[in-house]
């Protein structure tokens, strides 16, 4: 009976409630995915404790340089024909999705969301709303804490989802779907091929000694007494002296007196204090905290504005970084709503987020660019003007090349069988008489007329 029921939980979706030896305690989704299932009802007074909530500068800003860039791009739907070339797709689910995932999110929400849910967590899940005809009309981000994937005795794939208020009061606060109505976008699965890891595992050490040694900075902050100077003399003072004066000082440098003159009596010198070398040694370990994580993300210095050496122009600095960490973001999450969405991939089908809008202020490299691709024939004018929001013109549609540009093949022949060389141009006749050869012919006509017997 126990089996017949577990079977019928798992059919539908729901965890088996019976544990098999040797499986270990998983984690509780609804506590954020770092309390085991098997811990103690006084966990709290066994040492366990919530992670914090506060997080490193240099790891938020290596997430929202990902998040905010990808929601920068939009999104198109390519299909290759042999007569069009690579055509853009218009009217279908996921063009309509990429242009408003849902009723109360633009697709930059969405996007942002997303990468910084697969950043954080390493897992992003998106609820699919779908229509009478099964077709994907809907898309609603759940919170990658409160979710989680469940496989079936059978091996099915199934999806317990939370954290949504929207679809919490639309269909239901935890809901258990199929996989084939969720999108999950996963990086490296160490663990469990259903299950991501974010990057800060890896910088984890990094990421502690950044957050130690801030904290201890803080904290030394909070209690420290230590001055930006302090007073001297060689004087012996007793305890009241010394009070004394200390108070004769604040009194005279403190609150609304701060910035004043004091008068010094008693021998008493100022000696200003220094930063020491622990401050420099503070200033190097964060440096290098910094340097790691963004190593671990995949995200130059220059994005972050943390380093001095600088790129040659911003396209090759959106290059050097798409080649790298930002291109994989971008392609992992095409690759994952290509197979939501059953595209047949490239290059007869698939989704592609456009980069060229990352480089809407350089403005002379887009100029030189197109100018180049359109004079060698490979774009059209009309591509070029529509890059700048212009209106197509006559003509326009068609590459155009130059006259002397030849295939390969038409070369050859013409070197094998050169053409026979132009006929001599006509002798150019003179319209204009000189009046010189007219008179003289005259004369000559008349002479050969002329007879002895008329004079």
């Amino acid at each position: 009976m126990a089996g017949f029921l577990s079977r019928v939980r798992s059919f539908v979706g729901l965890p088996d409630t019976t544990e098999k030896a040797g499986t270990e305690p998983q984690p509780v989704a609804l506590t954020g995915d770092w309390l085991p299932m098997n811990a103690p009802i006084n966990w709290w007074q066994t040492g366990m404790s919530p992670p914090t909530s506060a997080r490193s500068s240099m790891v938020e800003a290596c997430v929202s340089a990902y998040a905010q860039t990808v929601a920068m791009c939009p999104g198109n739907q390519w299909r290759w024909t042999s007569k069009e070339g690579r055509a853009r797709v218009g009217n279908s689910p996921l063009a309509r999705i990429i242009k408003r995932p849902n009723d109360y999110q633009t697709i930059s929400d969405f996007l942002l969301n997303l990468v910084r849910y697969l950043l954080d967590e390493g897992n992003a899940y998106a609820l699919v709303i779908r229509n009478a005809r099964f077709e994907p009309i809907e898309l609603h981000l759940m919170n990658s804490n409160a979710s989680q994937p469940i496989l079936a005795v059978d091996g099915s794939i199934f999806y317990q989802l939370a954290g949504n208020p929207i679809v919490a009061a639309r269909y239901g606060p935890r809901i258990v779907v199929p996989a084939r109505d969720v999108l999950h976008v996963r990086l490296h699965t160490p663990r469990h091929p259903l299950v991501g890891e974010t990057p800060m595992v890896a910088a984890a050490l990094e990421l502690a000694a950044g957050n130690a040694a801030l904290s201890h900075q803080v904290n030394f902050f909070l209690n420290q007494s230590r001055p930006s100077f302090v007073l001297g003399t060689d004087a012996r003072l007793d305890g009241e002296q010394v009070r004394t004066l200390r108070a004769s000082w604040d009194e005279q440098s403190k609150g609304l007196n701060s910035g004043g003159t004091p008068i010094l009596s008693s021998g008493l010198k100022p000696f200003p204090l220094g930063s020491s070398n622990k401050d420099a040694e503070l200033a190097s370990i964060l440096r290098l905290s910094g340097e790691a994580i963004s190593q671990v993300y995949r995200v130059p210095l220059q994005v972050l504005g943390a380093s001095s050496t600088t790129f040659a122009s911003t396209e090759a600095l959106m290059q050097s970084w798409r080649a790298g960490g930002l291109g994989f973001v971008l392609n992992h999450i095409e690759e994952a709503m290509g197979l939501l969405f059953k595209l047949g991939g490239q290059p007869d089908e698939y989704l592609e987020f456009d980069t060229s809008a990352l480089l809407r202020s350089a403005f002379k490299e887009r100029v030189e660019g197109w100018s180049a691709g359109v004079k060698s024939g490979i774009f059209d004018r009309n591509a070029a003007r529509q890059d700048f929001e212009m209106a197509p013109v006559t003509g326009g549609d068609e590459p155009w090349v130059q006259q002397q540009d030849l295939p390969l093949s038409v070369a050859t022949d013409l070197a094998k069988n050169p053409p026979a060389p132009p006929a001599p141009p006509p002798a150019a006749e003179d319209d204009e008489l000189d009046p010189n050869e007219v008179a003289a012919s005259v004369e000559a006509d008349l002479r050969r007329s002329w007879t002895p017997e008329a004079a």
